[in-house]
């Protein structure tokens, strides 16, 4: 047991709007926002933040162990995950819940408009690192969960010398100031995007210095224009990877996040962790839904090698991807 994937395990409602969200709201009008959109098309995906990560992971060759609470339907979720090479040992089934649901819409520039419902996934805090073999973690992620797990989490990380991600993203708006800062203060390493990293900096009171100093190192995403890494003096800039062709961006945070993973797992600079990360998103754009991209670890390297070059550091990859890719 080296991964502990905490987090969402949700389904995944996608739906598509032929339209654009700004040509709808009125700006004068924001204190009294009434909006409904007709959506063309909807689809009913396996999601959620921790079984995403994991789904990734798997693909890119780790075996992690889900830790999440879910509902009295998610029997064929546990089996097909199961089949795809993820340990759902510490996925508990709440009898008396649902498992959660995440019902997003998606407009023509990619802007999205989300809800989750709770279900399972709000007794997460009833879970516990304690109960786990924690000394066995390599590595655990603390992704979107019930705030109370959120809160939970990181302190028994602590207590018993795990090290952990720190992703609070879609819980910012959930947890206080000081609840966010707990959660990132030692942390091997925070995720987020722009617009979140501007909101824990709201919420903290801290300033950028100040928020990239609690944990080692921060990873700030940015979509289109990459991702940076900050870590100490360093502050080096990703490339992102423009997908071929674009389908629905649900998922590629949860992605990303598992390349970092990798990356750190094995060992590799950030420079190839960070290109992992992004080419594992990449592969998400071009698809609907959040776990309907395949990839063997072969040509995974080798459409890396076609997007970076033959940069090297890929050899941990290679390792269990058998024969090793033509470059092309």
């Amino acid at each position: 047991m080296s991964i502990i994937v905490t987090g969402s395990v949700a389904y995944d409602y996608l739906m598509s709007f032929p339209g654009r969200f700004r040509d709808h709201i009125l700006p004068d009008q924001l204190h009294k926002v009434s909006l409904s959109f007709l959506v063309d098309s909807m689809r009913k995906q396996r999601g959620g933040c921790a079984a995403n990560i994991a789904y990734s992971l798997a693909l890119l060759g780790e075996s992690p162990t889900v830790m999440a609470t879910v509902g009295q339907d998610f029997g064929e979720y546990r089996a097909w995950l199961e089949g795809e090479g993820i340990d759902t040992s510490a996925t508990v089934e709440m009898p008396d819940e649902f498992t959660s649901s995440f019902f997003v819409n998606t407009d023509v520039e990619n802007n999205q408009i989300a809800s989750f419902y709770l279900g399972a996934m709000g007794r997460a805090g009833e879970l516990s690192f304690h109960d786990l073999d924690y000394r066995a973690i390599e590595l655990a992620i603390v992704a979107p969960n019930a705030p109370a797990a959120m809160i939970r989490y990181p302190r028994e990380c602590r207590e018993l010398g795990v090290p952990y991600i720190y992703d609070p993203s879609q819980q910012i708006i959930r947890l206080s100031g000081d609840e966010l800062i707990d959660g990132t203060r030692g942390a091997r390493l925070l995720i987020v995007n722009d617009y979140e990293f501007g909101m824990m900096r709201n919420k903290t009171g801290l300033s950028e210095q100040e928020l990239l100093s609690l944990p080692e190192a921060t990873i700030i995403t940015r979509g289109e224009a990459g991702s940076t890494v900050y870590e100490g003096d360093l502050v080096l800039q990703i490339p992102a990877v423009p997908p071929q062709p674009l389908a629905e961006p649900t998922g590629v945070g949860d992605a990303y996040r598992a390349g970092v993973i990798k990356g750190l797992l094995r060992g590799c600079s950030w420079e190839t962790t960070g290109r992992i990360a992004a080419l594992a998103a990449t592969y998400v754009l071009e698809q609907y839904g959040t776990q309907n991209h395949r990839y063997s670890l072969a040509e995974f390297v080798a459409r890396y090698r076609r997007v970076f070059g033959n940069t090297g550091g890929l050899e941990v990859l290679l390792e269990s991807a058998g024969d090793e890719p033509e470059i092309s």
